[in-house]
């Protein structure tokens, strides 16, 4: 059974429908690009998938006992986030906070995996920094750790490049994909770099307030869709 399915999905605000045709399916580890120009419903679909948003019209399910609330979620970073007044760790363990029900606590669990984390993202050795302190690179790593604690199964992600430096974008990308191959966590990340987009990602979601394409990235290349826009570079 797939972790996520939308059938003929449609979100509006205020009863203008924003996107429409919504149907697709990602399963257990698979690593699905949502791709589009901005306006084109990507952010709508995200809130969606988080059940933030109800479809007007049409489905959108999880499966294999996933629940949005244990979907790990990287936002993109606003100016009050980047400024936030915590540690490293703390950051990273308050991804916790929704499998921990009403105990007061962090757990032995809760540090283990925040410990195992930070490992992963090699932030150990920052781990008692502020966080407001961290450059863009370590920053997003940091919140990437708290995105993994908050799951096994599957992180979504919001332009988690945005801002960074062709240096740092590319590490990030590499670090994502590590994780993806090494743990095997089913991936869904929106982005605005079609190039990017079809180097990393399994699958391709193309939107422009309906569905373009779904499908293989390999199938996806050969689209008129894809041709214009790898030819005309990244997307605005």
């Amino acid at each position: 059974m797939a972790l996520i399915t939308s059938r003929d999905a449609a979100f509006a605000y205020e009863g203008n429908v924003v996107v429409d045709g919504l149907t697709f399916t990602v399963n257990s580890g698979d690593y699905l690009c949502i791709v589009g120009e901005n306006g084109s419903g990507k952010s709508t679909l995200m809130k969606g998938i988080l059940g933030l948003m109800r479809p007007k019209s049409g489905t959108i399910e999880t499966g294999e006992g996933l629940h949005p609330t244990q979907i790990g979620y990287l936002p993109q970073q606003s100016a009050t986030q980047k400024d936030f007044p915590a540690s490293v760790y703390e950051v990273v363990i308050s991804g916790r906070l929704s499998s921990r029900g009403l105990l007061p606590f962090y757990g032995r669990k809760d540090h283990k995996i925040a410990q195992e984390n930070m490992e992963k993202l090699g932030i150990t050795s920052i781990r008692k920094k502020s966080f407001r302190e961290l450059s863009g690179g370590q920053q997003q790593r940091a919140l990437l750790a708290r995105a993994l604690c908050a799951t096994e199964k599957m992180l979504l992600l919001d332009e988690p490049v945005s801002g960074l430096d062709p240096l740092v974008t590319a590490e990030l990308y590499q670090t994502i994909d590590m994780l993806h191959r090494d743990t095997g966590i089913t991936i869904i990340m929106i982005s605005h770099d079609i190039h990017a987009a079809v180097e990393h990602a399994t699958h391709i979601l193309h939107l422009q307030n309906k569905q373009l394409f779904f499908g293989t990235t390999e199938a996806y290349k050969q689209t008129e869709s894809a041709k214009q826009f790898l030819s005309g570079g990244e997307q605005t």
